[in-house]
């Protein structure tokens, strides 16, 4: 008689990498939909690799879209906050908080832009091509959530957008 066993593990490893695909998606369906031509791809795969490796450490708090316009005011903002769990949940995506928002977008003249930024809840690992920046001011700005974006085992990235 033969005995196996199989065994699967989640690791933080493929949590990170999971949800900094969902979030980079839902940034580039953003700017599609805005109209804004996003950055090189090289600059682009360096800048998920630094979220996923800030989310792999628990550092991150939360990436920031911030829409520039050409009068220089930021306008919309998409804020993906990241709570961070013990190993429980699954991989799951809820495009349909990306459909509410898709509704409630407002457009950008031409000749906008974006950037990135990201804040953290500790010490976090420097990371190519990331310094230090200051975000655009809120204040006055009404802000939706759009609850989960995407779940995994040991954290979840939410959407919340501000206009």
């Amino acid at each position: 008689m033969s005995t196996s066993t199989w065994t699967t593990t989640y690791t933080y490893t493929h949590t990170a990498t999971y949800l900094s695909d969902v979030i980079m998606g839902t940034i580039a369906d953003v700017l599609a939909l805005l109209g804004i031509t996003p950055s090189d791809s090289n600059r682009w795969d360096e800048d998920q690799a630094a979220i996923a490796a800030w989310i792999e450490e628990q550092s991150l708090e939360m990436v920031v879209l911030e829409c520039r316009r050409p009068d220089g005011t930021a306008r919309p903002i998409f804020e993906f906050p990241i709570a961070y769990r013990a190993g429980e949940g699954q991989f799951e995506n809820s495009r349909a908080s990306m459909a509410r928002a898709h509704a409630k977008i407002s457009s950008v003249p031409s000749g906008s832009t974006y950037r990135l930024f990201c804040t953290f809840r500790m010490a976090r690992t420097p990371q190519p091509g990331w310094g230090p920046g200051t975000r655009a001011s809120t204040a006055g700005l009404r802000s939706t959530s759009f609850g989960s974006l995407a779940d995994a085992p040991h954290a979840s990235a939410d959407l919340r957008y501000l206009r």
